[in-house]
């Protein structure tokens, strides 16, 4: 099979964003979505293959750091999650490519901007206030595979320690995965498009948590998550000046 110039720019990302994902236990879906979106993946198409991506990270990553998962906590901000993918799933059905670009945008830099400054803010006690975060994690986990940027919020707000932090994203993102993939397949968005993109990814993503698992003890904390964030604000405002500029 003949792969295009466009596949391989699809690859590339999938690669970079899988690789961001293995390394830090977020936002490969930060990364993927605007770029995909950016050299012409629709977001119909994009969506549902990132988060068929998202669900083999979510496997692989859970492996070793189910033991330090808050069971408590993942399982609050899943059962509010799950009213809110098919919200989500019915705003990428419609007619709403380009607001969807121009959300997807505003919460890429609003989220790193916010990882960036690190405002001190309050602490949250109260176990219930995972329900709202969960709720508007899955609106935008079904839509925009967006689901990371309020539970990660939401375990900054909690003062979880960072092995705690990493290891309960992944018990949450692992049964959202799933969820939202199978939302979306009901929701008729597994096209032979998303398949054949996801088969030819598997397997370079296979090889890329691998890479990832590796670089992870190299990187110091705090140096290179830094220039992660400071990329995908440009990323965001590229995306967000193409979404709004006249057709």
């Amino acid at each position: 099979m003949t792969v295009d110039s466009f596949t391989i720019a699809v690859l590339l990302i999938v690669f970079v964003s899988t690789l961001v994902r293995t390394v830090f236990g977020f936002g490969n879906a930060l990364v993927a979505m605007p770029l995909l979106a950016m050299i012409g993946l629709g977001m119909k198409t994009a969506t549902p293959l990132v988060a068929l991506l998202s669900l083999v990270l979510g496997i692989a990553l859970l492996v070793t750091n189910w033991k330090k998962v808050d069971i408590k906590s993942a399982w609050r901000l899943l059962l509010a999650t799950v009213p809110g993918i098919p919200i989500g799933t019915v705003l990428l059905k419609g007619d709403y490519q380009r607001m969807g670009e121009i959300v997807l945008a505003l919460i890429i830099i609003g989220f790193s901007g916010y990882s960036l400054f690190k405002p001190k803010l309050i602490e949250l006690r109260k176990e219930w206030l995972a329900y709202p975060f969960g709720f508007l994690a899955g609106i935008l986990g079904g839509a925009y595979n967006s689901n990371g940027p309020p539970v990660i919020i939401y375990g900054t707000l909690r003062r979880w320690l960072p092995d705690e932090f990493r290891a309960t994203l992944q018990g949450y993102f692992l049964p959202s995965s799933v969820i939202i993939v199978a939302g979306h397949g009901l929701g008729g968005l597994w096209t032979s498009e998303v398949c054949t993109y996801f088969f030819l990814s598997l397997p370079l993503t296979l090889f890329t948590i691998w890479i990832g698992g590796r670089l992870q003890r190299l990187i110091p904390p705090g140096h290179f998550d830094r220039w992660i964030h400071i990329l995908l604000i440009v990323i965001g405002g590229m995306l967000l000046v193409r979404a709004i500029s006249p057709s």
